[in-house]
């Protein structure tokens, strides 16, 4: 089994328990806080698979998944206060969760034989919707739509592992070195502060 795999697991559980923390901190109750921890781990998963006709989808096909998802929605509910105190942690698992979701959903919609550019939207799709959908239900602006470099690093990346895929670079490098392309333009735009321009209407005049 590859890193990529262990990787994957491990960003489905952190994805739950970003779910249930939201929620947790909206003071949901605990069948509102389970159900978000769900969403959010597997809406960007579910919805490529529906794009691509892909059924069942991935986790109704492999039980593993759902054991991960309950697993992080119990290690949230019970260790809230601790992981709330570590939010650092989870981010940067956050982080390594849309570098690899953005990998597999473009492997897989290449795989399918759809058009590249597709491809890349199905990996950030993988990606990005779980967290739209958490912060819709939660009554939060999603992350995409602010000007923090989110969507932004997953697409460099999918670009990056189209070129790299061209130019015949070996596949397990490929996705270890543009999942890390992604991890990093995350991380950087964080420290350094860069976001992506304002579009805002021109103020009218009296």
């Amino acid at each position: 089994m590859s890193i990529l795999f262990w990787l994957d697991y491990i960003g489905t559980m952190v994805f739950a328990m970003s779910g249930v923390l939201t929620a947790a901190e909206k003071r949901f109750d605990l069948f509102g806080v389970m159900f978000i921890g769900v969403v959010t781990a597997i809406g960007g998963g579910t919805t490529r698979d529906l794009l691509l006709g892909i059924t069942p989808v991935t986790w109704l096909s492999t039980p593993i998944y759902l054991y991960l998802i309950l697993a992080g929605v119990l290690v949230a509910m019970l260790f809230r206060n601790v992981l709330a105190s570590l939010r650092r942690t989870l981010f940067l698992f956050d982080t390594i969760g849309i570098g690899v979701f953005t990998i597999i959903g473009l492997e897989k919609a290449l795989n399918l034989g759809v058009h590249p550019g597709v491809a890349v939207l199905m990996g950030v799709t993988s990606a990005v919707v779980g967290g739209v959908i958490r912060d819709t239900l939660t009554n939060e602006v999603p992350l995409i739509f602010q000007r923090e470099i989110y969507a932004t690093a997953c697409i460099a990346g999918a670009l990056v592992y189209l070129l790299l895929r061209h130019l015949g670079l070996d596949p397990a490098l490929n996705q270890l070195f543009t999942a890390g392309v992604i991890i990093a333009t995350r991380l950087l735009s964080i420290h350094f502060n860069w976001s992506m321009p304002i579009l805002s209407m021109p103020e009218k005049k009296e």
